[in-house]
Protein backbone atom coordinates (compact mmCIF):
# COMPACT_ATOMS: atom_id res chain seq x y z
CA UNK A 1 0.00 0.00 0.00
CA UNK A 2 1.40 3.41 -1.20
CA UNK A 3 2.34 6.16 1.45
CA UNK A 4 -0.50 8.40 0.07
CA UNK A 5 -3.08 5.80 0.62
CA UNK A 6 -1.85 4.27 4.18
CA UNK A 7 -2.09 7.86 5.50
CA UNK A 8 -5.61 8.60 4.45
CA UNK A 9 -6.85 5.35 5.40
CA UNK A 10 -5.05 6.27 8.79
CA UNK A 11 -6.68 9.34 9.32
CA UNK A 12 -10.48 8.02 8.73
CA UNK A 13 -9.43 5.36 11.03
CA UNK A 14 -8.01 7.40 13.50
CA UNK A 15 -10.93 9.50 13.50
CA UNK A 16 -13.37 6.13 13.73
CA UNK A 17 -11.31 4.88 16.36
CA UNK A 18 -11.35 8.57 18.41
CA UNK A 19 -15.20 8.83 17.74
CA UNK A 20 -15.65 5.26 19.39
CA UNK A 21 -13.66 5.91 22.44
CA UNK A 22 -14.87 9.25 23.33
CA UNK A 23 -19.07 8.84 22.35
CA UNK A 24 -19.11 4.69 22.84
CA UNK A 25 -20.65 4.27 19.43
CA UNK A 26 -19.25 3.44 16.17
CA UNK A 27 -17.42 6.72 14.91
CA UNK A 28 -18.72 6.24 11.39
CA UNK A 29 -22.46 5.33 12.02
CA UNK A 30 -23.92 8.31 10.99
CA UNK A 31 -22.69 7.94 7.52
CA UNK A 32 -21.48 5.48 4.39
CA UNK A 33 -19.39 2.88 5.54
CA UNK A 34 -16.19 3.16 3.29
CA UNK A 35 -15.65 0.52 0.69
CA UNK A 36 -12.70 -0.92 2.27
CA UNK A 37 -11.81 -5.04 1.96
CA UNK A 38 -11.50 -6.78 4.85
CA UNK A 39 -7.21 -7.16 4.05
CA UNK A 40 -7.17 -3.70 4.24
CA UNK A 41 -9.75 -3.18 7.46
CA UNK A 42 -7.49 -5.47 9.03
CA UNK A 43 -4.48 -3.51 8.06
CA UNK A 44 -5.97 -0.15 9.01
CA UNK A 45 -6.86 -1.67 12.50
CA UNK A 46 -3.67 -3.00 12.57
CA UNK A 47 -1.66 0.22 11.89
CA UNK A 48 -4.13 2.31 14.49
CA UNK A 49 -2.91 -0.05 17.19
CA UNK A 50 0.73 0.18 16.43
CA UNK A 51 0.44 4.43 16.18
CA UNK A 52 -1.82 4.35 19.51
CA UNK A 53 0.98 2.34 21.02
CA UNK A 54 3.94 4.61 19.84
CA UNK A 55 2.40 7.92 20.04
CA UNK A 56 0.00 6.86 23.37
CA UNK A 57 -0.42 11.20 23.95
CA UNK A 58 -2.61 11.01 21.02
CA UNK A 59 -5.52 10.05 23.05
CA UNK A 60 -4.80 12.33 26.11
CA UNK A 61 -4.70 15.29 23.16
CA UNK A 62 -8.00 14.14 21.51
CA UNK A 63 -9.67 13.63 25.29
CA UNK A 64 -8.73 17.30 25.79
CA UNK A 65 -9.99 18.75 22.86
CA UNK A 66 -13.09 16.92 23.41
CA UNK A 67 -12.98 18.93 26.91
CA UNK A 68 -12.41 21.85 25.13
CA UNK A 69 -15.09 21.64 22.78
CA UNK A 70 -17.66 20.41 25.09
CA UNK A 71 -17.11 23.95 27.60
CA UNK A 72 -16.91 25.73 24.75
CA UNK A 73 -20.08 24.99 23.81
CA UNK A 74 -21.85 24.81 27.21
CA UNK A 75 -20.40 28.57 27.48
CA UNK A 76 -22.28 29.19 24.24
CA UNK A 77 -25.49 27.57 25.25
CA UNK A 78 -25.61 29.60 28.64
CA UNK A 79 -24.34 32.65 26.92
CA UNK A 80 -27.49 31.92 24.92
CA UNK A 81 -29.65 31.57 27.79
CA UNK A 82 -28.75 34.51 29.86
CA UNK A 83 -29.71 36.44 26.94
CA UNK A 84 -33.17 35.21 26.51
CA UNK A 85 -33.70 35.23 30.47
CA UNK A 86 -33.22 38.74 30.69
CA UNK A 87 -36.65 39.72 32.72
CA UNK A 88 -36.08 36.56 34.94
CA UNK A 89 -32.93 37.78 35.91
CA UNK A 90 -33.35 41.34 36.09
CA UNK A 91 -36.69 42.57 36.29
CA UNK A 92 -38.52 40.03 38.35
CA UNK A 93 -40.79 42.54 40.72
CA UNK A 94 -40.45 39.46 43.55
CA UNK A 95 -36.31 38.93 43.79
CA UNK A 96 -34.34 40.82 46.32
CA UNK A 97 -31.96 43.63 45.21
CA UNK A 98 -29.94 46.10 46.89
CA UNK A 99 -28.15 48.93 44.70
CA UNK A 100 -29.56 51.48 42.26
CA UNK A 101 -32.38 50.56 39.79
CA UNK A 102 -30.34 52.42 37.08
CA UNK A 103 -27.25 50.74 37.76
CA UNK A 104 -25.18 49.80 34.78
CA UNK A 105 -24.43 46.56 35.86
CA UNK A 106 -26.44 43.79 37.80
CA UNK A 107 -24.54 40.86 40.09
CA UNK A 108 -27.01 38.15 40.22
CA UNK A 109 -26.61 35.22 42.83
CA UNK A 110 -27.91 32.36 43.40
CA UNK A 111 -27.25 30.39 46.30
CA UNK A 112 -28.43 28.20 49.61
CA UNK A 113 -27.95 29.20 53.28
CA UNK A 114 -26.71 26.11 53.85
CA UNK A 115 -24.21 25.83 50.85
CA UNK A 116 -20.30 27.00 52.82
CA UNK A 117 -19.35 27.99 49.54
CA UNK A 118 -22.33 30.63 49.70
CA UNK A 119 -21.20 31.75 53.40
CA UNK A 120 -17.57 32.05 52.30
CA UNK A 121 -18.44 34.82 49.30
CA UNK A 122 -20.58 36.66 51.84
CA UNK A 123 -17.94 39.23 52.61
CA UNK A 124 -16.30 39.50 48.88
CA UNK A 125 -19.61 40.32 47.60
CA UNK A 126 -20.28 42.82 50.45
CA UNK A 127 -17.23 44.90 49.87
CA UNK A 128 -17.90 44.92 46.18
CA UNK A 129 -21.12 46.41 46.43
CA UNK A 130 -19.85 49.01 48.87
CA UNK A 131 -16.81 49.90 46.67
CA UNK A 132 -19.14 50.35 43.60
CA UNK A 133 -22.36 52.70 44.12
CA UNK A 134 -23.76 51.75 40.34
CA UNK A 135 -23.64 48.05 41.21
CA UNK A 136 -26.51 46.43 41.60
CA UNK A 137 -26.96 42.94 43.17
CA UNK A 138 -30.17 40.47 42.76
CA UNK A 139 -30.96 37.45 44.83
CA UNK A 140 -31.88 34.43 43.58
CA UNK A 141 -32.82 31.60 46.61
CA UNK A 142 -32.22 28.70 45.51
CA UNK A 143 -32.30 25.97 48.02
CA UNK A 144 -30.98 22.87 46.85
CA UNK A 145 -29.16 20.94 50.28
CA UNK A 146 -32.25 19.83 51.64
CA UNK A 147 -35.26 20.98 53.77
CA UNK A 148 -33.31 22.84 56.03
CA UNK A 149 -32.73 24.71 53.02
CA UNK A 150 -36.05 25.51 52.04
CA UNK A 151 -36.67 27.06 55.26
CA UNK A 152 -34.49 29.45 55.39
CA UNK A 153 -35.34 30.40 52.28
CA UNK A 154 -38.82 30.73 53.24
CA UNK A 155 -38.03 32.96 55.84
CA UNK A 156 -36.20 35.25 54.01
CA UNK A 157 -38.30 35.76 51.64
CA UNK A 158 -41.25 36.39 54.09
CA UNK A 159 -38.59 39.27 55.47
CA UNK A 160 -39.42 41.05 52.79
CA UNK A 161 -42.99 41.70 53.71
CA UNK A 162 -41.72 43.56 57.18
CA UNK A 163 -38.90 45.35 54.86
CA UNK A 164 -36.34 43.16 56.46
CA UNK A 165 -34.59 40.91 53.80
CA UNK A 166 -31.20 42.24 53.93
CA UNK A 167 -31.08 41.61 57.95
CA UNK A 168 -32.75 38.31 57.73
CA UNK A 169 -30.33 37.18 55.16
CA UNK A 170 -27.36 38.60 56.32
CA UNK A 171 -28.17 36.78 59.50
CA UNK A 172 -28.88 33.17 57.70
CA UNK A 173 -25.82 33.24 56.03
CA UNK A 174 -23.76 34.11 59.21
CA UNK A 175 -26.00 31.44 61.21
CA UNK A 176 -23.72 28.27 61.75
CA UNK A 177 -25.66 24.64 62.68
CA UNK A 178 -29.07 23.74 61.34
CA UNK A 179 -31.94 26.12 60.19
CA UNK A 180 -34.91 24.43 61.07
CA UNK A 181 -38.39 26.03 61.93
CA UNK A 182 -37.16 27.17 65.33
CA UNK A 183 -33.84 28.61 64.61
CA UNK A 184 -35.37 30.72 61.35
CA UNK A 185 -37.61 32.33 64.38
CA UNK A 186 -34.99 33.10 66.65
CA UNK A 187 -32.80 34.70 63.98
CA UNK A 188 -35.60 36.52 62.88
CA UNK A 189 -36.44 37.86 66.51
CA UNK A 190 -32.38 39.04 66.49
CA UNK A 191 -32.74 41.04 63.69
CA UNK A 192 -35.70 42.86 65.04
CA UNK A 193 -38.52 41.41 63.28
CA UNK A 194 -41.77 39.88 63.95
CA UNK A 195 -41.32 35.73 64.36
CA UNK A 196 -45.02 34.96 64.28
CA UNK A 197 -46.00 37.35 61.54
CA UNK A 198 -42.68 35.70 59.64
CA UNK A 199 -44.45 32.24 60.41
CA UNK A 200 -47.24 33.15 58.56
CA UNK A 201 -45.49 35.03 55.85
CA UNK A 202 -43.58 31.96 54.84
CA UNK A 203 -46.73 30.21 53.97
CA UNK A 204 -47.87 32.73 51.35
CA UNK A 205 -47.53 30.47 47.68
CA UNK A 206 -45.92 33.58 46.41
CA UNK A 207 -42.82 32.55 48.32
CA UNK A 208 -43.19 29.08 47.29
CA UNK A 209 -43.72 30.56 43.84
CA UNK A 210 -40.73 32.11 43.73
CA UNK A 211 -38.48 29.39 44.88
CA UNK A 212 -39.81 27.55 41.76
CA UNK A 213 -39.02 30.13 39.26
CA UNK A 214 -35.42 30.52 40.48
CA UNK A 215 -34.96 26.78 40.39
CA UNK A 216 -36.85 26.72 36.85
CA UNK A 217 -34.17 29.73 36.00
CA UNK A 218 -31.60 27.40 37.52
CA UNK A 219 -32.08 24.77 35.08
CA UNK A 220 -32.59 26.62 31.53
CA UNK A 221 -29.25 28.56 33.25
CA UNK A 222 -27.50 25.28 33.44
CA UNK A 223 -27.04 25.70 37.03
CA UNK A 224 -25.43 22.81 39.09
CA UNK A 225 -24.62 24.26 42.14
CA UNK A 226 -24.28 27.21 44.33
CA UNK A 227 -23.11 29.77 44.67
CA UNK A 228 -23.71 30.62 40.73
CA UNK A 229 -23.70 34.28 39.68
CA UNK A 230 -24.52 36.03 36.59
CA UNK A 231 -22.13 39.36 35.31
CA UNK A 232 -23.18 40.80 32.26
CA UNK A 233 -23.81 37.79 30.04
CA UNK A 234 -21.59 35.48 31.89
CA UNK A 235 -22.67 32.79 34.49
CA UNK A 236 -19.95 32.42 36.89
CA UNK A 237 -20.08 29.14 39.02
CA UNK A 238 -18.61 28.19 42.42
CA UNK A 239 -16.99 30.69 44.48
CA UNK A 240 -15.05 33.49 43.22
CA UNK A 241 -12.72 36.24 45.31
CA UNK A 242 -13.37 40.17 45.26
CA UNK A 243 -10.85 40.85 42.52
CA UNK A 244 -11.97 38.31 40.39
CA UNK A 245 -15.30 39.83 40.91
CA UNK A 246 -14.01 43.07 40.15
CA UNK A 247 -12.59 41.68 36.91
CA UNK A 248 -15.89 40.58 35.79
CA UNK A 249 -18.16 43.81 36.76
CA UNK A 250 -14.99 45.62 34.50
CA UNK A 251 -15.67 43.58 31.77
CA UNK A 252 -19.24 43.56 32.20
CA UNK A 253 -19.11 46.95 31.75
CA UNK A 254 -17.13 47.45 28.88
CA UNK A 255 -19.39 45.38 26.80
Amino acid sequence: MNVVLRSCLLAIAGLALAATLLTGTPGLAQSPAPAFTPAQADEIRELVRDYIRNNPEIIVEALQAFDAKQKAEQAAAQESAIRRRQNDLLRDPQSPSAGPAGADVTVVEFFDYRCPYCKQVVGALGQLKRGDPKLRVIYKELPILGPDSVIASRAALAAVYQGGYEKMHAALMARRGTLDEEAVQAVAQEVGLDPTRLKVDMARPEVAAQIERNRALARDLGIRGTPAFVIGERLVPGAIDLETMRGLVAQARQR
